[in-house]
């Protein structure tokens, strides 16, 4: 039976929104105090249930996530947490030991390949904001990247403006090299894309891509052919930064990028951040699912070698 941690299923959550957000959820997620109340109720009463689950967290802002990102279904929030937790214990090598102070995380942090940028775009959306170039793919590892995305969305994912207007992503691939592209396998690398499609929490609302090199056109076309039909339609490339402050407030990007704040002043606030949530942060290791019956959902990550060979075969053509 499953066991929940820091909430008592019967709890009222009050989960106070401000008016315009409010607004926002209602319009865009069919949210409301009884819709909200009784979903979390269901939540809590099928996690307790689950004949898997020996360990999940059972807060609001958790279970908010989930119900939030799939609208208020309780049936496909409920999928979507299975699925979190399998793949948690599936790949601990991309999602768990989310530490800030492990050298490795630290260094990469302070590199400052991936910051979320202190304002939001012109739609209230959380903005993280990557630049290959200041990940050094001969030093690091796929791992090491993945690691760094999992615990800096974690540690946003509670966050109830972030889970209601969702987020947007700015990467800019200036500096990218030929050890970047080969740091992930294609089959890893669809893996993850299926991971953070099925399985995170997230609305994933824009992607741009900035400074794309003429020599990646064919490894970020055949990326972006992982994703499904919804996230395809929202991706999208330009030449340069300009483009970018159509969507995003100049003042709000790095002062190396056009902004006002330094990006090593965004990197302290980060991990000052995530220091204070280090805590929780670690916790989400003690969180189990009985893997051993999870078959359909583990095969639907290993069973790719056909769409894969379809990928390697449009690298191929000239």
């Amino acid at each position: 039976m499953g066991k929940g941690y820091d909430s008592d299923e019967n709890t009222v959550e009050e989960c106070p929104l401000a008016d315009g957000l409010r607004l926002v959820a209602k319009q865009e997620l069919r949210e409301d105090d009884v819709i909200r109340t009784h979903s979390l109720r269901a939540m809590r009463n099928w996690i307790r249930k689950h004949p898997d689950i020996v360990n999940c967290r059972t807060d609001a802002p958790f279970l908010l996530r989930f119900l939030r990102t799939k609208k208020f279904s309780v049936p496909m929030a409920q999928d979507m947490l299975e699925r979190y937790l399998v793949i948690r214990q599936l790949y601990p090598q991309w999602f768990s030991k989310l530490d800030v102070d492990d050298p490795v995380i630290s260094d990469i942090l302070d590199s400052g390949y991936l910051v979320p940028l202190p304002g939001r775009d012109e739609f209230g959306r959380c903005v993280m904001f990557s630049c290959a170039g200041r990940f050094d793919p001969y030093k690091y590892t796929s791992a090491d990247m993945a690691r760094v995305h999992a615990l800096i969305g974690e540690s946003l994912m509670d966050d109830p403006e972030n889970q209601i207007k969702g987020y947007s992503y700015v990467n800019d691939e200036s500096g990218l090299l030929m050890g970047h592209m080969t740091l992930w396998s294609f089959s890893d690398l669809k893996r993850i894309i299926r991971c953070l499609q099925s399985s995170t929490p997230m609305r994933h609302k824009s992607t741009y891509f900035i400074n794309v090199p003429n020599f990646a056109d064919k490894f970020f076309t055949a990326t972006v052919s992982f994703l499904n039909s919804k996230l395809k339609s929202r991706v999208k490339f330009f030449s340069g930064q300009k483009d970018i402050q159509k969507f995003i407030d100049p003042k709000y990007l790095p002062k190396e990028y056009g902004g006002e704040i330094p990006l090593a002043t965004m990197i302290v606030e980060l991990k000052k951040k995530l220091r204070a949530k280090r805590e929780m942060l670690m916790a989400l290791d003690d969180m189990k699912i009985n893997i051993n019956g999870k078959g359909k959902i583990i095969s639907e990550f290993d069973d790719m070698q056909k769409e894969l060979t379809g990928s390697f075969r449009k690298l191929e053509v000239d």
